[in-house]
């Protein structure tokens, strides 16, 4: 009864930040409040008033201004991938939401990454890059740069706000939802104004449904991207198949997708895009923590989930867990390369 009440109440509120309302309204002069604080700290570190911190290589910030998931993830792994084939050692930073840290960062790299330890989006990204994890950027770089001393590029996995550490590439990534109403929090959705998007060097907006070469653009430097199936893994054994066989072998059973993340729908439409009947699709909070009780209630051959979900249910016993693993795609195939660019035309590089 009381997640239900929750679940309501939390659709309310997406549709006041979307739409507005009258909780907007009564909530608007907080969202002044908000602004005033963001005005500040801006005005602080742009006037060196406050010191932030520069690291010895060049940083990459992938953030947003829409509170909760964009889906920032993807696009860090494919650009962890796209950096290394053009000759650089990415590693990552992040916060590691939901985890306490402690005093220290915590480091990893591999397969073998505990979300427990240091979340479920670093430890995805763990897999493709060393990661170092701190709610302090400076301390996850000096962590990094201590353990893989190679490291030439840091991506920071969220932290757009975080001012305290200096950058050289801004990446916003943005939903469907693109700035919903436009006002800030609480009254809204946005954690800074609208007009930051004009300030970054790229938007990314991640479409639900829309095909890429139908997408409009708002700004110059918006590229719209689609997040497609690649595979499909069975947790239970580490089987990794391709959607055409999955949808071959699996197509007569009974499936049920499940979605612990910011916008469950996303991954919903994903899967009916590929044309999976799917009997039942059931929303988690955002960072779930899963446990074997969840599951068994689903009645259903096979359960779908993302790879984020994934990340917590390694340890589960439940042969019916399969994880959807997906890449981007993006309505601008020099995305990368113009990344590059900007890199080459850095200080660091460009003087030699």
């Amino acid at each position: 009864m009381k997640k239900s009440r929750t679940r309501a109440f939390t659709q309310y509120l997406q549709k006041q930040w979307h739409q507005g309302g009258l909780l907007s309204s009564l909530l608007t002069p907080f969202s002044w409040l908000v602004y005033l604080l963001v005005a500040i700290k801006s005005y602080l570190y742009r006037k060196k008033l406050k010191t932030a911190y520069r690291a010895p290589c060049p940083v990459i910030i992938v953030g947003n201004i829409y509170v909760g998931g964009t889906g920032k993830t993807p696009l860090v792994i494919a650009l962890v991938q796209a950096l290394r084939k053009k000759g650089f050692t990415p590693g990552v930073i992040s916060r590691g939401y939901g985890v306490d840290i402690g005093p220290e960062a915590r480091t990893a790299f591999g397969t073998n990454a505990s979300a427990s330890q240091i979340g479920d989006e670093p430890s995805l990204i763990a897999r493709h890059a060393p990661i170092s994890v701190h709610p302090g950027r400076q301390q996850a770089v000096e962590k990094l740069l201590a353990t893989w001393p190679a490291t030439d590029i840091i991506i920071s996995d969220d932290g757009l706000q975080h001012l305290k550490l200096q950058r050289d590439i801004e990446i916003v990534v943005q939903d469907n939802r693109r700035t919903g109403n436009g006002k800030l929090l609480p009254a809204g959705p946005l954690r800074e104004p609208a007009s930051r998007l004009k300030q970054v060097d790229f938007i990314i907006t991640n479409l639900k449904s829309t095909p890429l070469n139908r997408f409009q653009a708002e700004f110059d430097h918006e590229i719209a991207m689609t997040l497609e199936p690649v595979s499909f893994t069975h947790l239970a054994t580490g089987k990794v198949i391709t959607p055409r066989q999955f949808i071959n072998e699996h197509k007569n059973q009974r499936m049920t997708a499940i979605a612990g993340i910011g916008q469950p729908d996303r991954f919903f439409a994903t899967l009916a895009q590929l044309q999976l009947t799917i009997s039942q699709t059931i929303p988690f909070p955002d960072h779930y923590a899963y446990t074997a009780s969840d599951f068994k209630a689903i009645n259903a051959d096979i359960i779908l989930m993302t790879s984020k979900d994934a990340s917590k249910c390694n340890t589960l016993s439940e042969e019916r867990l399969w994880s959807v693993n997906v890449e981007p795609h993006f309505s601008n195939a020099h995305f990368f390369d113009l990344i590059e660019e900007k890199i080459r035309q850095l200080p660091l590089y460009s003087s030699n």
